[in-house]
């Protein structure tokens, strides 16, 4: 991978493999916990994937040895409830959510509290077979406050979400596979050369159809089905309006590979 981005950033490194861009969470002597400023530069470098015609997709890793072991519980433990709710910290997360390209996390050793809500944010997870998933934020009186209660249901169901987040004990990658949480498990030393190369597959679709697609499937997770089937089908209709599937068709029928232009 190359590094042709100009922004520095304190907590992460931020890369280019072609029309995929990497971002890697870089706080190893704190195991990526997941300070406000961790956050902040994740959300502007995905904001500037999101501005970039150019990136069709996005992997977001915590390297070779942990995703991400929870949020900064020292930058927290002093905190009041009002300090808490001013600086709205879990609600700064959303740029995370908000991304409108594919995001796969590639995900090695801990991946805990607001590490795991992290990876729940991403579109497609692949584990290393060393990741562990948990929220422990019980343990420290707290609940997880970025999406953990939400989340684990909607992709696990209720009673293996209660077991999470009641119990606090986290599951290790082939579980999480059998239940469903995650999409691969692979040797921890190829994790995230793994979910680049999805990436880069997933970055040669055609960027408005794969953009109205992941919103169709995120609108599944909070609408009812007839409203859901609506706004599929008016996305549907719209995709006829594009070059792309113009040229999508009309390669189907000619035997040959589409050029997806992004319009």
């Amino acid at each position: 991978m190359n590094d042709d981005t100009h922004v520095e950033y304190e907590c992460i490194q931020v890369d280019r493999d072609g029309a995929v861009g990497v971002v890697t969470l870089n706080r190893p002597t704190v195991l990526n916990a997941l300070s406000p400023q961790l956050v902040s530069e994740l959300t502007d470098a995905l904001r500037s994937f999101d501005e970039d015609p150019g990136i069709g997709a996005a992997v977001l890793t915590g390297g070779p040895n942990v995703f991400a072991a929870g949020a900064d519980i020292g930058d927290m433990a002093d905190r009041t409830a009002v300090e808490q709710l001013m600086r709205d910290q879990t609600g700064r997360w959303s740029g995370v959510a908000e991304f409108s390209r594919p995001l796969i996390a590639a995900v090695n050793g801990y991946a805990l509290g607001g590490g795991c809500e992290l990876a729940l944010m991403c579109d497609i997870i692949v584990a290393g077979d060393s990741a562990r998933f948990g929220q422990p934020e019980i343990n420290l009186g707290i609940i997880p406050g970025a999406g953990g209660t939400q989340r684990w249901p909607r992709t696990v169901g209720k009673y293996v979400a209660m077991e999470v987040v009641l119990g606090g004990r986290p599951i290790d990658a082939r579980r999480a596979y059998q239940l469903g949480l995650v999409n691969r498990v692979v040797p921890a030393e190829v994790t995230v050369r793994v979910a680049v190369e999805t990436a880069r597959e997933l970055a040669t679709k055609p960027p408005v159809a794969v953009r109205l697609a992941k919103e169709a499937v995120n609108q599944a997770l909070e609408t009812p089905l007839g409203e859901g089937l609506a706004g599929e089908r008016r996305s549907f209709y719209f995709l006829f309006a594009t070059d792309d599937q113009k040229e999508g068709m009309k390669a189907f029928l000619e035997k040959r590979k589409p050029e997806f232009r992004g319009r």
